[in-house]
């Protein structure tokens, strides 16, 4: 089996060298044949239609290369010795690579030598005019169904490796979407978590007189907020080992906008004053109700980074067929500086998810120096709306 193969690429490798000098050969056994058949000896004719014979018959091994001019020699050697073969094999060679107008234009050249040769040395005219026709037009036709096949091989060829890039194109690019997509679940799932421990620990740091139940109190809401950042990132990471699905699975946790009581709570024990008004049916869509918790959450987070101990007021309201109103506003802070530094994915990440539903974002500072993120959010169809429309007045 491995000799067969060996043997199967060697023909591969060498079959096209191979195939010429076959034609080369067959050639040159039909012209010594033609000029061996005057009999009574060689005349200076029989040479003649020989030595022609032979440079038309070496031609062809170049017929892949230049086939337009080697058709040109062998019509030539047709026209003046009355060669045939070369020239049928030259026609052949020009119709598989190329059916254009020179390939018609040689086609008549060669018909119109094979017919005047044809009269020339027979006194026949019309024999030659419908038997040329139908030798040349085979030879043509026999070349032209090869190159034709030839080229749709290829172009099918050319067609799957282009599908097959295209796929491996989707297929990229649809991962790096999911990664992209978890990267932003996990900021903000951590980030928030991350900056409430932030918070307990500068309370901590800022007042190290604090009685024993106050540090004792501290450390179990720095302990309980790590423990559940640990398990939101473990249950993103399992996601992401085990999402093998074509669309990808929703990311736990998933939250709802039931889940924003809860998330306000966490600030104020983390000891940031903020006062809540929610409005809102029970019945949230789920995509909707997760768009509208991560507005809520990315904000706050920024005001445990940017703003530690401003008021924060937090106002939530809204109806189907009117969209749903999310307002995020505080004070000027008292602190300087931040808690933990910015990634500057957050506004980002804001703007991406609110494109979704096909709502308005607005984020800048307030005439009394606080900072406003407010957006709405359509209720009816989102998924369906038009692009959003974006005003930034600022970032952080």
């Amino acid at each position: 089996m491995r000799r067969l193969r060996r043997w199967y690429a060697w023909w591969v490798r060498h079959a096209a060298r191979l195939r010429d000098f076959l034609f080369v050969g067959f050639s040159l056994l039909t012209i010594v044949a033609q000029a061996a058949t005057g009999g009574g000896g060689w005349t200076i004719k029989d040479w003649y239609v020989l030595g022609v014979g032979v440079v038309a018959s070496v031609a062809l091994l170049w017929r892949r290369r230049f086939p337009a001019t080697v058709t040109v020699i062998t019509v030539l050697a047709m026209l003046t010795a009355g060669i045939f073969v070369p020239m049928g094999l030259a026609l052949l060679t020009l119709a598989i690579r190329r059916r254009d107008l020179v390939l018609v234009l040689l086609s008549l050249a060669a018909y119109a030598a094979s017919v005047l040769n044809t009269w020339r040395t027979d006194g026949q005219f019309w024999v030659p005019v419908f038997t040329g026709l139908f030798l040349i037009g085979t030879w043509v036709a026999i070349g032209a169904y090869i190159g034709a096949r030839r080229d749709l091989m290829v172009s099918l060829r050319d067609r799957a490796e282009r599908a097959e890039a295209e796929r491996e194109l989707r297929s990229e690019q649809a991962r790096l979407g999911e990664r992209a997509r978890i990267a932003q679940e996990m900021h903000d799932v951590l980030a928030h978590k991350v900056s409430l421990i932030a918070l307990h620990a500068g309370g901590l740091e800022v007042n190290p007189a604090v009685g024993p139940d106050k540090v004792e109190g501290s450390a179990r809401l720095i302990r309980e907020t790590a423990r559940q950042a640990m398990e939101d990132l473990r249950e993103v990471l399992g996601v992401l080992r085990s999402d093998v699905s074509v669309d990808g699975a929703d990311l736990a946790p998933v939250p709802q906008a039931a889940d924003l009581e809860r998330l306000v709570a966490a600030s104020r024990d983390a000891g940031v004053s903020v006062t809540s008004k929610f409005a809102l049916p029970d019945d949230v869509p789920t995509s909707l109700g997760r768009t509208i918790y991560r507005v809520v959450q990315e904000s706050l987070t920024n005001v445990h980074k940017h703003a530690r101990g401003a008021s924060t007021e937090v106002q939530v309201h809204g109806a189907p067929g009117e969209g749903v109103t999310v307002r995020v506003t505080n004070v000027r802070p008292v602190a300087a500086g931040s808690l933990l530094p910015g990634a500057g994915a957050g506004l980002v990440g804001l703007r991406e998810r609110v494109q979704l539903v096909g709502g308005r974002l607005t984020t800048g500072p307030t005439a009394e120096g606080g900072w406003r993120v407010e957006a709405w959010l359509p209720w009816e169809d989102y998924r369906r709306s038009a692009e959003p429309v974006f005003v930034d007045e600022g970032e952080r």
